[in-house]
Order: structure tokens, then C-alpha cells, then sequence
């Protein structure tokens, strides 16, 4: 026994069977849910979390259609199935930004370490925090269509076009906050990723066809405007919203957000193993 246990001593630490630390797939999208019940949790004791997503969507509604629609469309009922859509696709992303900013507060409070020490998936804590994410972007959807309506929009395509739309920006927005999630992984201060994230996505929103038709831009303008990925999903939210006709712009803002998730997700998820 003795010559076994000195044999043992001399040849080092054995490895750890690859079979222990592998998470299964059942086990992840648990630790995920788990995370995400968190999330849900903060919501809940800080409510204050949905100033943004219950104001920003009354605010940008009421502003836009009644500044910019007795310019563009003459009146604003015939202005309201334009700016709609653009509004809801502008809230809803830039409400993404609140990812990053509150990762990055998370993390510099300790909370992540201790996630990492746990036997968890690697990716349950940053998938959870973002899957808690969606019903910000669920409420910001509601209130959108809910002003709307309120202000006489009549969506063409019914509620299934309604339904459609709200949740292809809901996942829109949630691959989109998978790169906030990085910069809220690889950047100092919470105030930095909201900065920078904001620097973005201010000119991605504002150049594109949300708030007025891109035909009437001057034409450098209009080449960036027609390739913009925010152009497509607004255009695939329209045509959802107003006509209920799913269209190539829908499958290009699904597979556009697929992309990004594949690319994405497993970049943050290494960078925060090796930063939190």
C-alpha cells in the first residue's frame, strides 16, 4: 500500500476525468433558467430597472409622430404605420444597451466570481442575465403597439402580424445584446459600455428607415440606410405589422440574429472566463 501511495505522489496529480466537468445540455438550459429567475428577482426588488423600457416607448411615440408627421406624411394617422414599427425597433434595441451596463455592474461587485467557482454551466450566467433581459424588451414591445393603437394605428396585419413582429424584434434585440454583453465582459465602467454602446447605436438607429422613407435622403446617405441591419428589421416589422406578409427581410433579420448568437456567444462566454 505504502509503495502505491509513494508511486501515486511521485507521478504528480492525476487528471480529472473529461466526463466530470462536462455540463449536458439539460443541465445548462437549467442553470440558465436558474439565472434567469435572478434576473427576475433584481426586476422585482428594483422596479426602477423599468423606467426606461415604460417611459422611453410614450415618449419617443408621442415626440416623433408629432413632430415629424404632418411633415413626412402629412398628418399623423397616415404617419403612424411608419413611425410604429421604426419606434418599436428603436426602443427595443437601444433598451439591449441595459445589458452590458448591468453585467459590468454585476462583475465589478463580485457576484461573478462566485459563479465561476460554481458547478455550473459557463455559460449560465451571462445567458440567464440576458434571457431575464426579454421581458424588458416584451414590456418596451407592449407599450409601443399599446400608444400606438391608442393614438388610432390600426395595424394591417391583425394580431397575428402584431405577435409576429413583436417577438422577431424580442429576439432581434436579445442577439443583439450579446455583443453589449462583451463590451460589459471587456470594459472597465458600467458607464464606458453605456457610452460607447450608445455611440453605436445612435447613428445605426437614426440612419436608417425608422423615422422617415430612405428615398428621401441625400444619396451617400441612402447607400449606408439600404444596407443597414436596422433597416432590414424595421422593414421586416412593417411589413409584419401592416400587411401580415412575411417577406425576405424577416428571414434576413432571423438568420442576421442567428449569426450573431453563434458568433457572439461563445466569444463572451471565453472573454468572461478569463476576465470575471
Amino acid at each position: 500500500m505504502t509503495t502505491t501511495l509513494e508511486s501515486r505522489a511521485h507521478a504528480g496529480p492525476q487528471p480529472i476525468p473529461e466526463a466530470r466537468n462536462r455540463i449536458s445540455l439539460e443541465q445548462s438550459v437549467a442553470n440558465t433558467l436558474t439565472m434567469a429567475y435572478r434576473g427576475l428577482l433584481k426586476i422585482k426588488h428594483n422596479p426602477e430597472q423599468l423606467f426606461d423600457v415604460v417611459v422611453q416607448p410614450i415618449i419617443f411615440t408621442l415626440m416623433f409622430t408629432y413632430i415629424f408627421g404632418g411633415a413626412i406624411s402629412g398628418d399623423v394617422s397616415s404617419y403612424l404605420p411608419i413611425i410604429i414599427p421604426g419606434i418599436l425597433v428603436q426602443t427595443v434595441i437601444t433598451t439591449s444597451i441595459v445589458t452590458g451596463t448591468q453585467l459590468r455592474e454585476d462583475m465589478d461587485k463580485g457576484v461573478f466570481d462566485r459563479f465561476k467557482s460554481l458547478p455550473i454551466a459557463r455559460i449560465a450566467p451571462l445567458s440567464g442575465a440576458l434571457l431575464a433581459d426579454v421581458v424588458r424588451y416584451g414590456i418596451a414591445t407592449t407599450i409601443t403597439f399599446t400608444v400606438g393603437i391608442a393614438m388610432g394605428y390600426r395595424p394591417g396585419g391583425g394580431v397575428v402580424g402584431v405577435v409576429s413582429a413583436g417577438v422577431l424584434v424580442v429576439v432581434c434585440a436579445f442577439s443583439i445584446s450579446w455583443i453589449f454583453a462583451l463590451m460589459g465582459v471587456l470594459m472597465s465602467k458600467a458607464s464606458s459600455v453605456q457610452g460607447i454602446s450608445m455611440l453605436i447605436l445612435f447613428p445605426l438607429t437614426f440612419m436608417s428607415n425608422a423615422f422617415v422613407p430612405a428615398d428621401t435622403m441625400p444619396g451617400w446617405m441612402q447607400a449606408f440606410v439600404n444596407v443597414n441591419p436596422v433597416s432590414h428589421v424595421v422593414t421586416a416589422v412593417r411589413e409584419l405589422v401592416n400587411d401580415g406578409h412575411f417577406g425576405v427581410h424577416v428571414v434576413w433579420s432571423l438568420l442576421g440574429a442567428a449569426v450573431i448568437v453563434a458568433i457572439m456567444a461563445p466569444l463572451t462566454v471565453r472573454t468572461y472566463m478569463r476576465k470575471a
